[in-house]
């Protein structure tokens, strides 16, 4: 392994394991708002996250992301520049956000509407500036301040899951959680302020016609791509609010609760290895940033997948435990949901960024996108809340074999050589044996869903390293550790 390759899998593994501390405290919050909020008020909180997801890949339009690219190859001066005609495009875009989700909107769904008119002000205020506050999530890593965003995650991710557990312990009501969100939204932007005036400063120039067609150029394509692929993703959702029940969309919600596992550990690879892989095709060593994303993905797998085997064989513990038995509905969501975030830890999107592939990315998710919808609303009808799921579900492996084709063509590489499969098949085969071995030794088990998920995450941790050597993939575990060993030191 290079020095270069070791160190980023230092940032990585920093800023990973405050986005892992992130996810846990944001998996722990629904255990506070399932026992405080009644059923309808959670379902609504839940759809309230949903219309916001939906807003984030359609409105920031991939402008603080695109910093990526263009910090690293810029000056101070021009680093500011681009910062600053991107805060004020987000500032912007929050302001349309919020009319977007302003009661006056006669497009919003019914139950959404309800709740809207129920709330006030609070929803679209808390909207506009969460759009404007989520350049403070990309900045300061694609600057390589890695260290210093890692300590901003957990703290405001601490911030957030205290202030609205302690709301809902103190009201039981969702207006006072939707308060108390709205001022951590504040906290966030004030951070992201103090942020920019200590490192460039609040001055001009506030943006450049070139510059910015510059940066929309390069954003433009990947804010199509990852708005059609955000819509596949969450479409399922909206269908399953439609078809259900508030009560029930919020079982069928539930069901994305492993997602965000993977996206913490995709985030927190890609943001530390993007600037470095732009650099790599800037200067056209294109096989040794083909090797960073085979070897970022492989660091991933390795923490992932018994995740994902843990949860599928545990995946009516895991519910019960956090959001109460009222939905247990979700549990086959779930499953069939895990099934599909495998193909995710094959992330190839950031070689298409740094290759310029905006537009192709976009066709692809379009073609998708509308096979999607259709086999997800059909499957709904057909098969209830976990049919629903189903569209999203196969059409992430439609994805993923049309981009993996055409990265292999425009790099001159075979399919076969992108990724390293074989340690990739392996990592699976023994994250799913070791969670196999612990569903086994549980499975008739009268304990507690607390008891039984402790219980099987300790018999998983102890079969997961001998079933990684059986597999053949003891030396990644290895690798891990030295890299964990050189993290300390």
């Amino acid at each position: 392994m290079s020095a270069v390759s070791a160190s980023l899998e230092r940032r990585a593994l920093s800023l990973g394991t405050a986005n892992a501390i992130d996810f846990a405290l944001q998996f722990l919050l629904p255990m506070v708002l399932t026992r405080t909020l009644d059923s309808h008020e959670f379902g609504e909180y839940r759809l309230l996250w949903l219309a916001v997801a939906t807003l984030m890949v359609l409105a920031p339009m991939n402008m603080g992301p695109s910093l990526y690219y263009f910090l690293p190859r810029v000056d101070r001066p021009t680093q500011r520049l681009y910062i600053n005609q991107t805060m004020i495009f987000l500032a912007l875009a929050g302001v349309v956000s919020a009319m977007a989700v302003s009661a006056w909107n006669p497009l919003l769904p019914g139950a959404l509407h309800a709740l809207l008119e129920g709330q006030g002000p609070v929803i679209p205020a808390f909207v506009m500036l969460w759009i404007f506050a989520s350049l403070l999530d990309v900045l300061p890593t694609a600057e390589e301040r890695v260290g210093w965003q890692a300590k901003v995650v957990v703290g405001l991710s601490a911030a957030r899951a205290v202030g609205l557990s302690a709301a809902a312990l103190a009201t039981g009501e969702l207006h006072a959680v939707l308060l108390t969100l709205l001022a951590f939204t504040l906290l966030k932007v004030g951070i992201l302020l103090a942020y920019v005036t200590r490192h460039h400063g609040l001055g001009g120039p506030a943006g450049s016609r070139e510059a910015f067609k510059s940066q929309l150029a390069q954003a433009l394509p990947f804010a199509a791509s990852g708005a059609l692929h955000g819509l596949r993703m969450q479409s399922d959702q909206w269908i399953a609010a439609a078809l259900f029940t508030v009560t029930q969309f919020a079982s069928f919600s539930v069901a994305t609760v492993m997602a965000p596992i993977v996206q913490i550990f995709r985030q927190s690879v890609n943001h530390v290895f993007l600037p470095a892989m732009s650099r790599l095709q800037s200067a056209g060593n294109v096989g040794e940033m083909l090797a960073l994303n085979s070897r970022a993905n492989c660091m991933v797998a390795l923490l992932v997948f018994p995740l994902l085997a843990f949860a599928f064989v545990f995946a009516d513990s895991v519910v019960t435990l956090v959001y109460t038995r009222t939905y247990l509905e979700g549990v086959p969501v779930l499953r069939l949901y895990i099934v599909g975030l495998i193909a995710f830890v094959v992330e190839v999107v950031s070689i298409l960024f740094v290759l310029q592939q905006g537009p192709f990315a976009a066709r692809v998710n379009l073609v998708v996108l509308l096979f999607a919808v259709p086999l997800s609303w059909f499957g709904a009808k057909e098969f209830g809340l976990a049919g629903a799921a189903l569209g999203t579900v196969t059409a992430v492996y439609v994805e993923r074999i049309i981009t993996l084709r055409r990265i292999a063509g425009l790099t001159s590489t075979r399919v076969a050589k992108l990724q390293d499969w074989a340690s990739l098949f392996g990592m699976l085969a023994a994250a799913m044996l070791a969670a196999a071995v612990a569903g086994v030794a549980l499975h008739w088990s009268p304990w507690s869903a607390f008891a039984r998920l402790v219980a099987g995450a300790l018999v998983l941790a102890a079969t997961y390293p001998l079933a990684l050597y059986v597999t053949g993939q003891w030396r990644h575990l290895t690798a891990f550790v030295g890299t964990l060993t050189a993290a300390r030191t």
